[in-house]
Formats: structure tokens, C-alpha cells, sequence
């Protein structure tokens, strides 16, 4: 395994501070946000992100965004676009940017569900199968340009979208090139929405498992309870090591299916400060995957 950071997670650094950082640290590659940003008083994790390069401009970006990744000695686990699969103009920018780039891959998102208001986008009503057909249709196109370009358009595993699990994934990209197209499997999404048993899940994605993202969440009962008088939880990030879902049994389903490439921390917990955050993550990450042994008998997925 190659571990690397989505610089959504490190909101606090310049792009060169976070890439200089993080090769100090010893993460082997980095995994940059790439989108157009609202302004904030205080660097956040989605406003506000220093550590992010706008879609807007990308291309005359791109030179620096090389020279930095290349300076620290860092190699690309991907870009972490931002992009709709409905928006196709945006989409062949970012494909077109990864290629240029080398970094081989890129997340093209899939449309919300219905009744999600994620990114304070206003729900659009609209029922999960002709969402569901509209994003397949979209992301057949997407497969062909990500040909065009030699790249591959990954969807990521998210709560509140049309693939929050693997199974969705799957029948989302079936028959799909997969050296074109992929699934980005996320461990902490999944504690949210859309959980399956990570082997079998792994197992399911065959030749579309193609990255890992790895971060943590837990549950948390409120004080109120709804209008029936039953309680309440509501999600909340957690430490790689405190959530409810466990880094080691996950590694160890990826070695049941030869998984051994790219895994991208993204903690969006803040109870240690950036940087104990990203070094102590990268020891747990090395400390648990020593603990596992490799399926000598799994075919290697295809990453």
C-alpha cells in the first residue's frame, strides 16, 4: 500500500505547506481538492480551504501545482474534483487536467438523491431511479472521455448520493470500461450510509475497486428525541482509531481481494491539531497494515 492526504483534510496550509509537510511526515503522494470554493473568515475543511486549487483557472495552474507536488517528492494518488457528471464541460477540464498532470485519476461526482440538501444545494424532489438513469447516462459519457484523455473518472461511495454503497456502485458502472471508470471505497461514508460488509463489498466492485479514501465516523445520541418520543443521533467525523469503523478488519478485507494500492487519509476530525493529526494518522495507517497478512491467493484488483 501507497498512502497519501486529500487536502480537503488539511485546510490550514498553503498547497506548498501542505505537500512539504506532508513529504516530511512521510506520506508517499498527495491527493489535491480541486474546486471553486466560498470565502470564510477562518480556513475550513470545504470553505475557505487553503489547500485548494481553483477549478477556475485550473489549467494556467496547473505548471505550479506540478512544481509543487514535484518539488516535494511526492507522487499524485489522484485529484479530488468536484465536478458533476451532468456538468460535462467541467468534467473534460478536470480529465484534461489529470492527464497533463499525470495523476491518472480523478473523482467525478454523481447526482444527489432527491431529498438531499448536501452542499446547501435545495433539494430537487426528484425520485432515486430517474436520478439514478440520468447519472448512468452521464457517466457513460464520462467513461469516454476519460479514454479520450487516457485518465479514469472515479465515483466516490457518498451518503446522500445515488452511489452511497458498493452495490449501487456497481450496477451504477456495470459494463463500463473499468480501466476508464472506478469506485473510490470510503470507510467512513459508509458508517453513514450505505454500510455492506467491506469483503464481500470489495469483492462485489471486482475490477472497479479502484482507490481507497480512509477517514472515521461515529454516531451520537442527541438530548431530544423526534416528535414520537424516540431518541436522536446525528453523525459526527472521528479520529481514524475512535470511530465505529474499524481500520484494521478494513484492511484486511482489501488484502482478501489484493487490493495494495493508493489509500488517502481525509480526517475531518479536529480534536489534535493538522499536524499531529496527518503524522499520527500516517503511523496508525503503517501500524495497522503491518498487522495484516497478504491473501496470497486474491487476484490483484486492477488500480
Amino acid at each position: 500500500m501507497k498512502f497519501s492526504v486529500f487536502t480537503a483534510s488539511t485546510p490550514e496550509w498553503s498547497p506548498a505547506e501542505a505537500a512539504s509537510t506532508l513529504a516530511s511526515q512521510g506520506w508517499d503522494g498527495i491527493e489535491w481538492r480541486v474546486t471553486d470554493q466560498a470565502d470564510s473568515p477562518q480556513p475550513g475543511f470545504w470553505a475557505g480551504n487553503l489547500a485548494t486549487w481553483p477549478m477556475s483557472g485550473l489549467e494556467e495552474s496547473l505548471p505550479e501545482l506540478a512544481r509543487i507536488t514535484r518539488a516535494a517528492g511526492l507522487e499524485y494518488s489522484g485529484l479530488g474534483g468536484y465536478a458533476r457528471c451532468d456538468d460535462h464541460d467541467q468534467v473534460d477540464r478536470l480529465l484534461a487536467a489529470t492527464a497533463a498532470l499525470g495523476a491518472g485519476q480523478v473523482r467525478v461526482n454523481v447526482l444527489p438523491l432527491g431529498n438531499s440538501t448536501m452542499g446547501g444545494q435545495a433539494a430537487t424532489g426528484l425520485p432515486y431511479p430517474q436520478l439514478f438513469a440520468a447519472t448512468r447516462e452521464h457517466y457513460e459519457w464520462v467513461a469516454a472521455r476519460a479514454e479520450h484523455h487516457g485518465v479514469k473518472a472515479l465515483v466516490e461511495l457518498h451518503h446522500g448520493t445515488v452511489t452511497s454503497s458498493a452495490s449501487a456502485a456497481r450496477r451504477l458502472l456495470e459494463g463500463l470500461d473499468p480501466v476508464h471508470v472506478g469506485v473510490i471505497h470510503d470507510l467512513g461514508n459508509l458508517v453513514i450510509e450505505g454500510w455492506e460488509d467491506p469483503l464481500p463489498a470489495l469483492e462485489l466492485l471486482g475490477p472497479y475497486l479502484a482507490h481507497i479514501h480512509v477517514k472515521n465516523a461515529r454516531w451520537v445520541r442527541q438530548d431530544t428525541r423526534d416528535e414520537s418520543g424516540a431518541a436522536v443521533w446525528q453523525h459526527e467525523w472521528a479520529p481514524l482509531a475512535d470511530g465505529q469503523g474499524s481500520v484494521l478488519a478494513y484492511f484486511r478485507a482489501l488484502a482478501g481481494v489484493g487490493y495494495d494500492g493508493w489509500v488517502t487519509a481525509e480526517d475531518f476530525s479536529t480534536d489534535l491539531p493538522l499536524a499531529e493529526r496527518t503524522a499520527g494518522n500516517l503511523d496508525y495507517l503503517r501500524r495497522a497494515a503491518s498487522l495484516v497478512q497478504p491473501n496470497v491467493n486474491a487476484s490483484p484488483v486492477a488500480t
